[in-house]
């Protein structure tokens, strides 16, 4: 089935679903923006990349009479970065309120989504490379508050969610794999898949997700997943663009993606902040007198991340990517007895058909920024799960909001400030002697939802009629009953 955006690729996916129920779906994808906090320790300074956040918002109702109740959600984000035509697809968080009908739409939502984006066919960004990431850690709630007081939620537990995770990622390659059905497309095509579970070898990884998923169908399949990170390989480009200056230090930041409430993140910001001498705070750039001359005004700020001598902050120049796996194996985040995954999915395809337009230009359907804010702001802290009464109440708090969002900010001139009456000339006003990040302004306005775009690219409904698999039911056990035959005793003579 052909779609034409990313909410009827969805809606598709949930239409197969066995059971009778109607799924509504709420999609919102905010206008690309830019951004340099993907590699923030890169040198000479962090690439540019340009960055959209995706909120899926999933209610079911069971029959036309019943309520309508958030069962599951997804959060995430891409970053594309045209210097080395890479885009990375950040997973970072999924989560269930524990209410919906057998099978849980969850997977299949997840599923789709990635494979929207991994698909050349489908992707909606300009890259010929694609690195999915996730980080696996299970938990009680994510995405609904105090769903887990639910009595029905059942959160997966630590080696389950990681064998969860792989199983989805190899169905989401497989697919991408059988897309290319002549010669010529396979060769085009490279398909990487890696794993790491910190603290465990290779041997132990795999029995510890085999068991997890033993009573899970088994899944024939060619891929092969590599057990280790995937930064010392050379075959799929890395997102960061490498160091382009004479002197080509090493530097750790070149490597290690950082994303918000992600323990390489915070890893990485103890590497790069950790010296063997002082720490002293960062430098703070001089203010620019009337007469051309520099004027200090305490100490300079750093924004390219580097030290004066060009060189990498604290320990990035000297830690290596094995080094540094080596290492995350001992972080609290990673060895307080739970168990915890890394996953990276790359697929190298050149995209089919390229756009032309400009990163920044919004497409039709998709949202500002402070729409994306403001629904999860909604959802975190206006609502709960904790019973079904709580649960339509707050999806129905929910879907509203998003609805009146987009209603609200099309009928609804924005203010402006009044014009001043002044006899003064405008002027600009003095600089602020404080950090910036260098991103030049959004030449694009933030675009404006209306009801049409509503109804067409964020809100969908879809109903499932279809056959419930019959689980195989064990008949009465025959009960075998075994004569013992006796030996006759000899007669003695």
């Amino acid at each position: 089935m052909k779609t034409n955006n990313l909410r009827d690729h969805l809606l598709a996916a949930l239409a197969v679903l066995p059971g009778t129920r109607e799924f509504h779906l709420h999609t919102l994808v905010s206008a690309p923006r830019k951004s340099n906090s993907l590699f923030p320790f890169a040198k000479p300074k962090p690439p540019r990349v340009y960055v959209q956040d995706i909120l899926l918002i999933l209610s079911e109702q069971a029959s036309p009479d019943a309520p309508r109740i958030i069962v599951s959600a997804v959060e995430a984000c891409v970053y594309m970065n045209p210097t080395t035509s890479c885009a990375v697809f950040y997973v970072s968080k999924v989560d269930s309120t524990g209410q919906a009908m057998k099978p849980s739409p969850t997977a299949t939502l997840v599923r789709a989504l990635i494979e929207w984006y991994v698909n050349p066919k489908t992707r909606p960004v300009d890259a010929d490379h694609v690195w999915v990431q996730l980080f696996a850690r299970a938990q009680a709630q994510y995405l609904f508050p105090n769903s887990n007081e639910w009595s029905g939620k059942e959160p997966l537990s630590d080696t389950k969610l990681c064998a969860w995770w792989k199983r989805l990622l190899t169905r989401v390659a497989e697919g991408v794999e059988g897309l290319a059905t002549t010669e010529g497309e396979k060769e085009k095509m490279k398909l990487k898949l890696y794993y790491v579970l910190p603290g465990y070898n290779e041997t132990e990884a795999e029995h510890a997700l085999r068991i997890a998923s033993s009573s899970l169908p088994e899944t024939n399949t060619r891929l092969q997943w590599v057990y280790g990170h995937p930064y010392s390989q050379s075959e799929i480009p890395l997102p960061c663009p490498p160091d382009t200056s004479e002197e080509k230090i090493k530097n750790l930041g070149h490597l290690i993606p950082y994303f918000e409430d992600d323990p390489k993140s915070r890893f990485m910001d103890e590497i790069a902040y950790t010296t063997d001498g002082e720490i002293r705070s960062p430098v703070r750039k001089r203010a620019r007198t009337m007469n051309g001359a520099t004027e200090d005004k305490g100490p300079p700020v750093s924004t390219n991340n580097t030290t004066e001598d060009g060189k990498p902050l604290g320990e990035l120049g000297k830690v290596t990517a094995d080094e540094f796996w080596e290492r995350m194996s001992f972080r609290q985040e990673c060895v307080a007895g739970a168990v915890t995954g890394f996953f990276t999915m790359m697929v190298s395809w050149r995209k089919e058909g390229r756009s032309g337009e400009l990163p920044l230009a919004p497409e039709t359907g998709q949202v500002a920024g402070q729409v994306h804010k403001r629904v999860m702001t909604t959802l975190l802290t206006g609502v709960e799960f904790s019973t079904v009464e709580r649960a339509a109440k707050g999806t129905e708090t929910v879907e509203s909001a998003i609805r009146g969002l987009c209603e609200g900010i099309a009928s609804r001139e924005r203010a402006r400030t009044p014009e001043r009456r002044l006899l003064a000339p405008p002027q600009t006003p003095p600089r602020t002697q404080r950090t910036a990040m260098e991103i030049s302004p959004n030449p694009f306005p933030e675009p404006a939802a209306s009801l049409g775009i509503y109804l067409s690219h964020i809100y969908g409904s879809v109903g499932t009629r279809n056959a419930v698999e019959e689980r195989k039911t064990e008949g009465p056990q025959v009960v075998q009953v075994l004569h013992v035959r006796r030996r006759n005793k000899a007669v003695p003579l």
